[in-house]
């Protein structure tokens, strides 16, 4: 049997400060460990649609970003996108609308991957500003550990880059790989 191609993919504008967090857990990830072949992380920025290709070939799809839905700042979530496609007229991620017309062209071309969001509630996203604010820095690690735990159920695994922290245990590594 084949390995699942898993895509988590970081979306988001880092240069307004917690809606950029997508994108900065992906580029934390990606200096902090080394992924099997069957697993690939990129940063999707602000592309939408133009992500089609690279979503369409993959099997399973990790969306890491802002998630807007009124509970406290920092608040964690994973949601299975059909969520998202049951409340569309309430935009909860801030990229919602690109996701979903990505995947119903996934649909058109045959492949639609299985999919689940990784979000934080952001407590800052106005213009502009490079860092995150303290309510979503606080829950950081916690959603590294998140992303990396979902790559684990999709069959993928991840090792500890030797230059990365030398002699020291990674937080967001909670269990084995």
């Amino acid at each position: 049997m084949n390995e699942a191609r898993i895509l988590v993919l970081g979306v988001g504008n880092i240069l307004l400060k917690d809606e950029g967090v997508g994108v900065r857990v992906v580029h934390h990830l990606l200096a902090r460990y080394r992924f099997s072949s069957n697993v690939e992380l990129m940063d999707g920025g602000t592309l939408g649609l133009r992500l089609l290709d690279p979503v369409s070939r993959a099997d399973r799809l990790i969306v890491v970003d802002a998630v807007q839905n009124g509970h406290p700042s920092g608040t964690l979530y994973r949601l299975p996108v059909e969520e998202l496609e049951k409340r569309l007229t309430f935009k909860n991620s801030l990229h919602q609308l690109d996701l979903v017309e990505t995947l119903a062209f996934c649909d058109l071309l045959g492949h639609r991957p299985q999919a689940v969001i990784i979000g934080i509630e952001p407590a800052d996203i106005s213009p502009w500003g490079t860092e995150l604010t303290d309510a979503v820095q606080a829950r950081f690690i916690e959603m590294c550990t998140m992303v990396l735990d979902e790559i684990k159920e999709a069959g993928g695994s991840c090792s500890l880059r030797e230059d990365s922290a030398p002699g020291q245990r990674d937080p967001c590594l909670s269990r084995e790989f």
